[in-house]
């Protein structure tokens, strides 16, 4: 999104849901991987996971120390993370292109969907009952399951003429447009957008010249 290198303890989270912040995370170009990889550590996951409200601090604290207990059980599900994120860019970039989604990718989805499944549990609530996630046997890859059903929901109920990839030439990010008019070309006004503006400026500027 922007030339300085973000972190997941940085990066702006402007997509609109959280999937497609997750599949944010990756620098991309139009389904090219460039840049630096962010979901290095599991400590990026539990990262993510806590600034988007997925994990409480006490919950990510017991994530950590079970990481460190289980480094080999934690890369590996970072690795997963990867694939489920790759996955989700892959998926909403051909939606954004062409209002569909290739059944490969789909079918990566499906697998996570399967998995998180079994821990999926309708917990009491003020109104009546909601879904919730339990850690399961799996603990250390909980993070993935509620990321994988909210790709699922916009999916299948969202609007998908509202996914957009933004118009910046060098950023790509995904992001939900709830605009009023669907006219929103940039993932965030504040950046892309303005450097759209400025590089419009110096063109007129150089062309007046």
């Amino acid at each position: 999104m922007a030339d300085s290198p973000r972190t997941m303890r940085n990066l702006e989270l402007v997509g609109g849901t959280i999937a497609l912040d997750f599949a944010n995370t990756g620098e991309r170009f139009y389904g090219r991987a460039v840049g630096v990889e962010r979901l290095v550590r599991y400590e990026d996951l539990v990262t993510f996971g806590v600034r988007t409200g997925l994990l409480g601090e006490e919950r990510a604290e017991r994530l950590l120390e079970e990481a460190r207990r289980r480094p080999a059980d934690a890369e590996a599900v970072v690795a997963r993370a990867r694939t489920l994120r790759d996955t989700l860019y892959t998926l909403f970039a051909q939606v954004a292109h062409e209002g569909r989604a290739d059944a490969e990718s789909i079918e990566v989805l499906n697998s996570f969907l399967a998995e998180g499944l079994r821990y999926r549990r309708l917990e009491p609530d003020e109104r009546c009952c909601g879904w919730t996630w339990s850690a399961g046997d799996e603990p250390l890859a909980q993070m993935l399951w509620p990321i994988a059903n909210s790709a699922a929901e916009l999916l299948v109920e969202g609007e998908l003429e509202r996914i957009k990839l933004c118009n910046n030439e060098s950023c790509a990010w995904l992001f939900l447009d709830v605009s009023r008019n669907r006219s929103r070309r940039w993932c965030d006004m504040k950046d892309c957008g303005n450097r759209a503006k400025a590089r419009r400026h110096y063109a007129r500027k150089r062309g007046a010249e």
